[in-house]
């Protein structure tokens, strides 16, 4: 198997399961809702299997890129069908794979209405994401790139459960769209500049500084939305809001971890003088980020938007670290966005299996949770510790190497963005009490029935993995560690040489 395609395969096998539901056209509605389904889970699973057995044969020794396909598709323009991972984008791969089952079985009841179309959707967003990460062709990520925004759009446009789901999703796709068309510019600009628009090519060529102050900006724009940072990240708590259950789960999870990649992939590793001119900027916004979202995440009212504005300043330790440009930093960076990932999701599938009971948002309308469903209560706990940062818990991990790395480069920077971890053990402890502990009054919340075993069946995996990253962290960082090394080192030596010439030139 490892001379087949494999990065085609688990790229595209999500779309060849769509084109099957596509044709699933006869019958009941029930028969081709439940065709649909089935085939949609099989199909994610399968898909989760590949990614898998990737991860298996994936050599943790070298930073050079593996399982490697190339296909000339614009000879003339030096554009071609490239694709290939290294430590870094496997990591987001799996995260991609292990997620869209889930949402799968987080959709099987909740979503009654065109079932097929909905399926479709979610498998054409498969395909999407997991292609921008192994894409090594700047025009060809772009398509991946630029391709999640349409499945997304419908999803929170059409199975969205608010009634401003549609200014929602058409606000979610101009503010991505925006930024998007920047990064098109600096993809035009450099490939005037090298002549191809082949990454491992653009990760060797060697910009002037003026020319890398332009590319830098005009690629922020684009992945500070979707990560996103203050203040372009208004558009994630309408957005979260709106969405169904597995649109928010794939939001947080995933296409949040696209802006950090951006930066990993891109702004670093192509324009380091400029990296290294905006590394204050990028500090600021996030050190604005961690406290400022985090303050509103505890004025918050509905159980959504206090999730949502969680997940914007825990990706600002994210920001953060990478930026550091120090090994614990830059790991605890991917770490960070990894279990944010999972935590998120979890979160936000833990506010879905109430909203489908009671259809409420509102943190008031419960209350006592613990008494009729104990299930749910214990796995909640799980799952906001984590987001604290539990020591044991995958959160902790990725918070402690990120401000470590911050502590070695900028104490203040450390000290603020600390003040976080104090607030979001606030914001997060007064929602668990609000919901689960108190007086079991309301008569409809009585009346709520345990976790089904569909249902604990799509946290299992989860708890598997917060637990297996927080007990055992080595196993995730031993993946990326040589790629990290590889990507600070080529930093550093940019400089070193940007350095040399200088002192030559006086």
């Amino acid at each position: 198997m490892l001379h087949m395609p494999l990065l085609s395969l688990v790229t595209f096998v999500p779309l060849l399961g769509a084109a099957i539901i596509f044709f699933i056209a006869r019958g009941p509605e029930e028969v081709i809702a439940r065709n649909a389904r089935w085939m949609a889970l099989w199909t994610t699973g399968v898909t989760f299997l590949l990614s898998l057995f990737i991860w298996f044969n994936f050599d943790r020794t070298t930073a050079e890129f593996q399982f490697v396909e190339r296909v000339e598709w614009f000879p003339a323009l030096q554009i071609s069908y490239h694709m290939g991972v290294d430590g870094i984008s496997m990591m987001f791969v799996l995260l991609s794979t292990v997620l869209m089952p889930v949402c799968i079985l987080a959709s099987w009841d909740s979503i009654q209405d065109r079932v097929k179309e909905y399926m479709i959707s979610f498998l054409i967003l498969e395909t999407m994401m997991v292609g921008m990460f192994c894409a090594l062709d700047y025009v060809l990520f772009y398509v991946f790139f630029e391709g999640v925004l349409i499945p997304m759009f419908i999803i929170i446009g059409v199975w969205g459960h608010g009634e401003r789901r549609v200014y929602a999703a058409f606000k979610f796709f101009l503010y991505t769209l925006l930024g998007s068309v920047l990064m098109m510019l600096a993809l035009l600009a450099m490939y005037l500049q090298a002549g191809t628009t082949d990454i491992p090519t653009l990760l060797r060529t060697d910009f002037a500084y003026s020319m890398q102050i332009w590319l830098w900006l005009a690629m922020f724009a684009s992945f500070a939305v979707k990560v996103p940072m203050w203040p372009v990240h208004t558009w994630l708590p309408d957005a979260h809001v709106q969405a169904p259950t597995a649109g928010s789960v794939i939001l947080a999870g995933v296409l949040l971890k696209m802006g950090g990649y951006g930066f990993l992939r891109f702004s670093i590793p192509m324009l380091p003088e400029a990296t290294e001119f905006f590394t204050p900027l990028i500090y600021a916004l996030s050190v604005i980020a961690i406290i400022y979202t985090s303050l509103v995440a505890y004025a918050q009212e509905n159980m959504k938007k206090l999730i949502a504005y969680s997940s914007i300043a825990h990706m600002g330790f994210a920001t953060i670290g990478m930026f550091t440009l120090t090994t614990q930093g830059v790991q605890g960076s991917i770490f960070q966005m990894l279990s944010h990932g999972i935590v998120s999701a979890a979160l936000f599938l833990l506010v879905g299996v109430v909203y489908d009971r009671l259809h409420s948002l509102d943190i008031d309308r419960y209350g006592g949770l613990i008494r009729n469903m104990p299930k749910y209560a214990a796995i909640f706990m799980l799952f906001m510790l984590a987001s604290v940062g539990l020591p044991g818990t995958s959160g902790f991990v990725g918070e402690m190497l990120s401000l470590v790395g911050a502590f070695l480069v900028n104490t203040w920077v450390a000290a603020l963005a600390a003040i976080g971890i104090i607030l979001g053990a606030i914001y997060m402890l007064q929602l668990y009490r609000r919901v689960v502990f108190g007086k079991l009054e309301k008569d409809d919340v009585k009346r709520m029935v345990d976790l089904s075993p569909r249902e604990l069946a799509m946290f299992a995996p989860l708890i598997l993995l917060v637990l297996w990253m927080g007990i055992y962290p080595s196993s995730f960082i031993e993946v990326m560690d040589v790629s990290v090394a590889n990507l600070i080192e080529n930093y550093e030596l940019a400089l070193e040489a940007r350095d040399g010439i200088a002192v030559a030139g006086r």
